[in-house]
């Protein structure tokens, strides 16, 4: 009997993502991989299963992916500095190189063949296949002062037909955050950037943003995760400096998403098992969502706060 009530419980979660499933048949999930999902190998397995099994059950998975933790081993090899402004890399001639070399050599053809054992058809690009993101030069200005970030692209258009073409022939397109500018160069580019840009051009229905933390705090020294997010309150929490640092692109590329149609945006905690799957097909979900306007997939969903 015991074993019978497991396999009910089993049963009671799959009829609980039926409505998911139903509602995002067709519909295209951008998910930002990275952080300590990127480094775990049963959190590898856990994520590559999570998106093979998106792409089995009818919705188009598009992989955005980073790899911070083997560029900077590389340049730490190679005795070439690392500097951050805002959360973005600052990137020279020499760390372009090897940023180049690690996400589109190294990083990309892992995640592809990954995806691939586990049965999926993933096929690895860069923004310069095609020209999928062309760039110009990213300007910033921190404290006042102009900081000049070096070869760190600022998206100007994304070849969407490329990635429509993939997805509805039956591969999950698997893409590192280099871009293309007008001059053939190479350019490095936020892989949040990138995922919340995807999104809003694809019009998809749905950006995932994997991270090592559980979600956005209520404040700098709180525990305590929001679970929900308007547009506007996120934009407030930019400004009192309760979201710094590397969350920033997450709730810049959240924010791009959302005001542009994607109906749901999250940053999830990648550290969890199966975290894609968690937030997808439950009520509750885990980390933080932000939205732009209130849609339920189902009529008995619960997902938003009173107000």
């Amino acid at each position: 009997m015991m074993d019978m009530d497991k396999y009910i419980k089993k049963a009671q979660i799959l009829i609980e993502a039926l409505p998911y499933i139903q509602g995002l048949s067709g519909k295209t999930i951008v998910i930002k991989y990275g952080g300590s999902a990127m480094l775990d190998d049963s959190l590898k397995s856990s994520v590559m299963e999570d998106i093979t099994l998106l792409k089995f059950i009818g919705t188009n998975p598009i992989i955005v992916h980073g790899g911070g933790p083997e560029i900077n081993k590389t340049l730490k090899i190679m005795n070439i500095p690392t500097k951050f402004v805002n959360g973005l890399r600052v990137t020279d001639q020499a760390t372009m190189e090897v940023v180049q070399s690690v996400l589109v050599g190294t990083v990309n053809k892992e995640i592809v063949s990954l995806i691939n054992q586990t049965g999926g058809k993933a096929v690895g690009l860069c923004g310069i296949d095609a020209k999928l993101i062309e760039c110009e030069q990213e300007k910033m200005e921190s404290d006042g002062e102009w900081v000049d970030l070096g070869y760190v692209g600022k998206i100007t258009n994304i070849n969407a037909k490329v990635l429509d073409t993939l997805a509805k022939d039956g591969y999950i397109p698997v893409v590192a955050p280099i871009g293309v500018g007008a001059d053939g160069h190479s350019y490095n580019i936020n892989a949040d950037t990138v995922a919340g840009e995807l999104a809003a051009r694809l019009k998809a229905e749905k950006l995932i943003l994997l991270t090592d933390v559980p979600g956005i705090k209520e404040s700098v020294d709180s525990d305590e995760v929001i679970p929900y997010l308007s547009v506007d309150e996120a934009k407030e929490l930019m400004k009192s400096g309760v979201v710094s640092g590397g969350m920033i692109p997450k709730v810049l590329g959240c924010i791009r998403a959302a005001e542009s149609g994607v109906n749901r945006t999250h940053i999830i905690d990648g550290r969890i098992p199966h975290s894609i799957l968690l937030e997808i097909f439950t009520s509750r979900g885990i980390g933080t969502m932000i939205f732009k306007d209130k849609m339920l997939y189902h009529k008995n969903e619960k997902v938003y706060m009173e107000g």
